[in-house]
């Protein structure tokens, strides 16, 4: 069972239903786990997930009601590869018709929908990419090739959960969800009954971290399984005392295929700064300071730049909001791993910071360095060109 401190969210509920029924939405029986393609796993697997997603929330009947401007604006993304030539240049982006034709075909990244003959949507599910992609705009805004692992930036989650029918009759959790805003998400709001969310993480540049959440839980596959069952929804078994956690699914629709999915996500690698995006002069006394004014290298240890590893930090040493903290297992930071910077403002794990200047601000503060203002400036073209 599940035993949330916050029994009254839509994902309690879920999570029983998940836990306890396996009929329909069971499309296959369990495999090997080497017949799981690591690729596929995190675009298109919902892990059965619309046990919550079609049952629970509806969103079969609320996409229906939207049209592709709005998807568009809410943060949702359209692989180019599955359009067909010149379905844009006359699809009518006002029409919610032309979202179902494009959940037919299989377009919006991170979602997974059954449409019938009909145009009626009667399934619809969520994957990993719905948060962990991001796609290169060459189409349009919002249309374009995938770029997996790339936070997805502009996707509202909270405002989107808000519009299911489930929190028709409960306005002040749906004031909660849509007061989150783009890239945020609270994967904790419904053990605690807490609102505060998080920036969503990339899920690139893996290969060789030790721990990859922002409290250092644990393995990635471990974040990996407790998103898929306590938050996606899907059937699968998750245990965590610590959180009076205990879920258990038959048949286990998630932990067969984790080790598929972490080499997917260990694959993708972390994006090089654009060429000219920062000063190579300013970014090498950077580097020098990096390593001795500054003090980071005494936490941003080794190729992966980061201790976590080793040691997990309270929030006071780092002068971070220890409330994110008090909520997990660890009651601790880990340190960043340092990459691609450039790619994914705002900083902090709860985006407190917008700008690498006042992240290095930050520090300097806290840490008592005393940087000069130049040097502050030469230490954030080092940190760009990571």
């Amino acid at each position: 069972m599940f035993r949330s401190r916050f029994p009254i969210v839509f994902l309690s509920l879920a999570l029983l239903m998940s836990a306890c029924d396996s009929n329909s939405r069971v499309s296959s029986p369990e495999q090997p786990t080497d017949t799981f393609d690591p690729q596929a796993t995190f675009r298109y697997d919902t892990y059965g997930d619309e046990a919550l997603w079609t049952d629970v929330l509806r969103f079969h009947e609320v996409v229906e009601t939207i049209s592709p401007a709005t998807a568009l604006a809410v943060g949702l993304k359209v692989d180019a590869e599955a359009l067909p030539d010149g379905l844009l240049a006359t699809a009518d982006l006002t029409d919610p018709a032309t979202t179902v034709e494009l959940l037919r075909l299989d377009a919006v990244v991170g979602i997974k929908a059954e449409v019938g003959a009909d145009g009626r949507v009667s399934h619809f599910g969520v994957t990993c990419a719905l948060c962990h992609s991001d796609v290169d705009d060459s189409v349009a805004p919002g249309v374009g090739f995938r770029l997996d692992g790339w936070p997805a930036k502009d996707l509202d989650p909270g405002l989107i959960l808000s519009l299911s029918p489930f929190f028709d009759d409960k306005p002040q959790l749906r004031a909660e969800l849509q007061s989150w805003g783009p890239g945020m998400y609270d994967p904790y709001w419904n053990l605690d009954g807490i609102s505060d969310p998080v920036v969503i993480a990339p899920a690139y540049g893996l290969k060789d971290v030790a721990l990859e959440t922002y409290t250092g839980e644990g393995p990635v596959s471990y974040w990996n399984a407790y998103v898929a069952v306590t938050q996606m929804g899907g059937q699968g078994n998750f245990e965590e005392p610590l959180l009076n956690i205990s879920v258990t699914a038959d048949p286990d629709l998630v932990t067969p295929k984790l080790p598929a999915l972490r080499e997917y996500q260990e694959s993708l690698l972390a994006p090089a700064p654009p060429p000219g995006s920062f000063d190579a002069a300013a970014a090498e006394r950077g580097r020098q300071l990096f390593a001795g004014k500054a003090e980071c290298s005494g936490c941003h240890v080794g190729p992966q730049l980061t201790d976590a590893g080793v040691t997990l930090h309270e929030a006071h040493e780092i002068g971070a909001d220890p409330l994110y903290a008090t909520r997990t297992i660890t009651r601790r930071y880990r340190t960043t791993p340092l990459r691609a910077l450039w790619q994914h403002p705002p900083y902090y794990h709860n985006g407190e910071f917008e700008t690498l200047e006042a992240v290095v601000a930050h520090y300097d503060l806290v840490l008592n360095l005393g940087l000069a203002g130049d040097e502050q400036s030469d230490l954030v073209e080092y940190l760009k060109s990571l």
